[in-house]
């Protein structure tokens, strides 16, 4: 009953997606048009990154009518220009190809990892930190970013509430669970999912991956360790008394990892079983590999909901806010963007040639450096999901291009939108939720800006040194 009434709560949602309106690079020429078609998709990103902190309550309250209002900004006049029937088709492509594997990966992923929980509670050491912080780094790749941050951050903050000097515990948790540790897989980080969803290939992205998430997680985690056995000598006997006494650690709900598993193995065989079956829905062709796949993942879901008991996603303190609030983001973040791909894809002939031009030399190659620097910052301040896509349409579009002519572009692209989703607070889905969380427990964490001035004194040398190394 409850994941039914998350579904009907998800309707809305996925009806804007049905009704015509969806812009298709590949259909519209971009040359034609204008950067005004951009306006909403750009409203969107700026909502979602600057009205939680300057009108939290509204955006709280109305986040859902505010993206609405952002997309049919976008869909009427799209629909009074291009036509319905041309606009019915590329909506459908969005829905299927796009918009519904994004969703039902997450859902999956956020409702088993939901059955997981750790109960207990150890002390807060700099060696016990550091080793947390290193198994959700590890985690982050296979539970997704926002799965191991939602398994790991409670124990973290039990083990230390009773430390005056925690908030960059839960820094550099945002640094390495919620963001660098989803680098190895297309299940760590919605990026690389969109990433996997256009072609590009599962073992690729853990091949040429793991180097840079080792080269970044390693020097995070020794800093941690070093700045962290620092704050826990100055602790003393004023330190206020543990709220939570130590006791020993007890996992509930393992079978949850095996469904876990199914993941995976839902996504790998996506990847790797192409019967070549498929059909035509308005011009959108629908794989059998994409559906069986979606399938899987429902029915691991539902096998989640039904086989955990209650107690256990209510000491998660599960509900399914977090998800359907992404649900009704990425509905009009899908649709408003499309008309932006169109005019990067349009390169020197659209309007936003000086992009083009900032990211290419003068032969036309792109400069790798750059699309790291520029996905990454713009991963910083928006979303990374949506980055990665308009610079990944940008350098090429073709998964098989990108992966054989330019596998150096797509790690840039890669590396910049997943590691620099860190920057700040509203670079990445899970650093707001881990912050409330914290603060809910009593950590005082830094401001806005505060949080920028650890990413910029920790993360912005490491990444320089990252791109100078592999890029």
């Amino acid at each position: 009953m409850r994941l039914l009434s998350a579904c009907l709560r998800l309707f809305p949602a996925l009806l804007l997606l049905a009704l015509p309106g969806i812009a298709n690079a590949a259909e519209v020429d971009g040359a034609s048009l204008g950067l005004l078609w951009g306006l909403p998709f750009v409203g969107i990103l700026l909502s979602i990154a600057l009205m939680p902190i300057i009108a939290g309550d509204i955006w709280h309250h109305h986040f859902g009518k505010i993206t609405a209002g952002w997309t049919l900004l976008f869909l009427v006049p799209f629909v009074l220009t291009f036509g319905w029937h041309a606009s019915l088709g590329l909506g459908v492509h969005v829905l299927f190809g796009e918009y519904l594997p994004f969703i039902i990966l997450l859902l999956a992923l956020f409702t088993i990892s939901g059955g997981i929980l750790v109960e207990g509670n150890l002390h807060g050491s700099a060696g016990l930190n550091t080793a947390l912080l290193a198994l959700g780094t590890l985690l982050a790749s296979v539970m997704g970013t926002t799965g191991a941050a939602m398994l790991l951050i409670r124990p973290l903050l039990r083990a230390n509430d009773n430390r005056r000097h925690n908030a960059h515990v839960v820094v550099f948790f945002i640094f390495l669970v919620a963001n660098v540790g989803g680098g190895l897989t297309p299940l760590g980080d919605p990026p690389l999912f969109l990433g996997f969803l256009k072609g590009v290939d599962f073992f690729w992205t853990l091949q040429h991956m793991a180097l840079p998430v080792a080269a970044l997680a390693l020097p995070l985690l020794a800093l941690f360790y070093l700045i962290d056995r620092h704050f826990y000598s100055r602790e003393n006997e004023l330190a206020p008394i543990d709220p939570t006494p130590d006791t020993p650690l007890r996992l509930r709900g393992q079978f949850n990892f095996l469904l876990l598993a199914g993941v995976v193995g839902a996504v790998l065989l996506s990847g790797l079983w192409k019967p070549g079956i498929g059909f035509d829905l308005l011009g959108t062709r629908v794989e059998l590999q994409s559906l069986v796949r979606d399938g899987a993942l429902v029915i691991l879901a539902l096998l989640s909901l039904w086989m955990t008991p209650r107690a256990v996603r209510e000491g998660n303190e599960f509900g399914w806010g977090p998800i359907i609030e992404v649900a009704k983001l990425f509905a009009g973040i899908f649709l408003t963007i499309a008309p932006v791909i169109a005019i990067l894809r349009a390169g020197s002939d659209g309007q936003l040639a000086a992009v083009v031009a900032s990211v290419t030399d003068s032969t036309g190659q792109p400069l790798d450096a750059m699309y790291f620097w520029m996905s990454g910052t713009l991963s910083s301040f928006l979303d990374n999901a949506p980055t990665y896509l308009v610079f990944f349409n940008l350098a090429s579009g073709d998964a098989q291009v990108m992966m054989e002519r330019l596998p150096q572009t797509l790690l840039a692209i890669s590396m910049g939108s997943v590691f620099m989703g860190a920057m700040t607070y509203v670079g990445n889905a899970p650093n707001f939720m881990v912050k409330a969380i914290a603060e809910q427990r009593g950590v005082r964490m830094p401001s806005f800006f505060g949080y920028m001035l650890w990413s910029c004194a920790v993360l912005l040398p490491l990444l320089l040194v990252l791109q100078l190394v592999l890029l």
